[in-house]
């Protein structure tokens, strides 16, 4: 199957699940960064899942029911603008290229939907997300309400698109699978150099530099989110970003940072000694949090339900807390007292997909919904170490994550990141010539 008729027909399975009505799903605007510059642009996931069009300025139009129809609006050509910019495709391009029964220059867009809304039971669109988009879309249905006296009716529901999409998204079909098996090569190389690289004196963002190095080198442009290297006491904050302090010897370093790929994301974390070598204190609860992964994803099976892997990572974490005398009591307690949230304090994973933290419900009900084959997910315990009345003193500033991209297969499983060196040994022998 071509890329585009691929995309076509994702388009259709919208349209059988939307069974009548209309959907209008827009891209991802540009930003303003400063003056008359912009961030790179990046497409709307939804709209580029149904599309593969990267362009901004388009919105994709859904029409199910009877009659189905398949419409793009896009940014006409314009010669002197593609001088400055870049080509366009333009209307007719695109409806070739792309495999759209139709498309009009986006300046038509109410126009047309005014036109195409009549008569519809429903209306599709990622409700809420945007208040202008809302404020657009019900200005056009007021329009199509007003031609009530001809005999055309405007869409009596309002109906939010994403419950269909992010259900499909949800699946990765072997043509997806195979995009994010390349983004986890990329950014399993990209760990590597980091380890080889790094050492006492340089800054966070040395390493950094390295490692978005090796993304681009290799065909991925940007990053899958904001990159974390953390060194020392800074990997005790979840989410720091700044990058931006001197590594020194005898601190850990936690790097949390994967690659985009053709519109997929990986997610990798690995956390290493900045001189190459565990120190004792270090080892032992890096081991922990090691052995707690491997526990969850040993239960990332088929049927298994969501919340499984988590779990299995907790209760390994919570008996050695116990044992590094960081929670008092039993391995039951600390589970029933959530003590163990002083040292780990966030879920055990995510979907993966074309966002970092991809779509799709992680319950169904009051159930926690059962894995299935085609599901990407991280598997990331970690435990986190700050100075504090209680704590052993060569424990405090310990901060370890370790995170791997996971696929539940009908077998099992398959782990797309096992390159980047992960035990105790094999980060030791990847950096032993580093100092």
């Amino acid at each position: 199957m071509t890329d585009y008729a691929r995309y076509a027909e994702r388009r259709k399975r919208l349209q059988t699940g939307m069974q009548h009505g209309i959907a209008v799903i827009p891209t991802a605007p540009e930003v303003a960064r400063n003056a008359d510059t912009h961030y790179d642009y990046r497409h709307g996931s939804h709209f580029y899942y149904l599309t593969g069009f990267t362009e901004p300025e388009a919105v994709v139009v859904l029409v199910a029911g009877d009659k189905m129809q398949s419409i793009l609006f896009c940014r006409e050509k314009n010669a002197e603008r593609e001088v400055w910019d870049g080509f366009r495709y333009g209307p007719d391009g695109a409806a070739e290229k792309f495999g759209f029964d139709a498309a009009y220059p986006i300046a038509q867009l109410d126009e047309k939907l005014a036109e195409l809304m009549g008569n519809q039971p429903a209306l599709f669109y990622p409700l809420g997300t945007d208040p202008a988009w809302d404020a657009r879309l019900l200005g056009v249905r007021e329009a199509v309400k007003a031609k009530a006296r001809s005999g055309i009716h405007a869409p009596g529901e309002l109906r939010d698109v994403r419950a269909l999409l992010d259900e499909m998204r949800l699946i990765k079909d072997p043509h997806e699978q195979d995009i994010m098996r390349r983004a986890a090569k990329i950014s399993c190389g990209a760990h590597r150099r980091a380890m080889r690289f790094a050492r006492p004196g340089q800054f966070e963002y040395e390493v950094e530099a390295e490692y978005l190095h090796e993304f681009c080198r290799h065909g991925a442009r940007q990053p899958a989110y904001t990159s974390i290297v953390a060194g020392g006491a800074n990997a005790c904050t979840l989410h720091y970003v700044g990058n931006n302090s001197r590594l020194n010897d005898g601190d850990l370093l936690l790097i949390d940072a994967g690659c985009e790929l053709e519109g997929y994301a990986s997610d990798i974390t690995r956390t290493f000694p900045v001189n190459g070598k565990f120190s004792p204190a270090q080892k032992d609860v890096y081991e922990i949090v090691l052995a707690a992964q491997a526990a969850a994803i040993s239960v990332a099976q088929p049927g298994k339900p969501w919340n499984a892997p988590h779990e299995a990572a907790l209760r390994v974490l919570a008996q050695g807390f116990v044992d590094l005398k960081l929670c008092t009591g039993t391995v039951e307690s600390v589970l029933e007292t959530e003590s163990y949230k002083q040292f780990y304090m966030h879920r055990t994973g995510h979907w993966l997909g074309m966002d970092v933290h991809d779509v799709g419900e992680y319950k169904s009900g009051e159930q926690w919904r059962p894995l299935q084959p085609g599901m990407m997910l991280t598997v990331e315990p970690g435990c986190y170490i700050r100075p504090a009345d209680g704590v052993p003193k060569e424990l405090w500033n310990i901060g370890i994550r370790i995170e791997d991209d996971v696929l539940i297969t009908a077998q099992g499983n398959e782990v797309l990141t096992l390159d980047a060196p992960k035990s105790v040994a094999e980060i030791e022998e990847t950096m032993k010539n580093n100092n």
